[in-house]
């Protein structure tokens, strides 16, 4: 796990894609904050660039470096959670135009899974988490079901996990309004 981590962290400094297991499904993820990057991924995956995308981050209080406003409710809802939950909020800053949504949107999640939330910390930075597919197609629920395309299309490929071969699935999603209503997604 330690090698994939540096190695991770070299190629998300250096404006590179990775695909690696995050606490859901298989991602391909780069620096949030490398509008080249983001465009990257965009590309790989033949999605529209007015589709958004989540980030990873490595801890609640990180949230205060990307939401300007974040509501008290999306705090508790983080450290409540027993499940992997991915909360989009409005007002977001510091990270690549083109991963914002309506209003500045951001769908952010802290992951508490050992891998990610290592990578998150040893990064600093958030950290894109799409889904490692094609636009369109069905999200992979393990290593062995992402299409070659994808694979080919990363800088690198994370070794942890590749062989776990369990149904993972995507986080929940929730919407928090600034007036302290929400809507569920998924």
């Amino acid at each position: 796990m330690n090698d994939d981590i540096k190695q991770c962290i070299e190629i998300l400094k250096g404006g590179g894609l990775i695909l690696y297991p995050t606490d859901t499904i298989w991602g391909i993820g780069c620096d949030a904050t490398n509008d080249r990057a983001v465009q990257r991924v965009y590309e790989l995956k033949h999605r529209a660039d007015n589709k958004a995308m989540l980030v990873l981050l490595d801890s609640v209080e990180s949230l205060d470096h990307y939401i300007v406003d974040v509501p008290e409710m999306a705090r508790d809802l983080i450290e409540v959670a027993v499940t992997p939950l991915t909360l989009i909020m409005d007002g977001a800053f510091n990270v690549a135009r083109s991963l914002l949504g309506e209003n500045d949107s951001l769908g952010v999640r802290v992951p508490q899974e050992a891998f990610t939330q290592r990578l998150c910390r040893a990064f600093g930075r958030p950290i894109v988490s799409t889904s490692a597919n094609l636009s369109g197609h069905c999200a992979p629920a393990n290593f062995s079901q992402i299409e070659q395309s994808i694979i080919d299309g990363v800088d690198y490929v994370v070794n942890y996990r590749r062989d776990d071969t369990s149904e993972h699935h995507s986080s929940n999603i929730i919407k928090l309004n600034g007036n302290g209503t929400f809507k569920i997604i998924r």
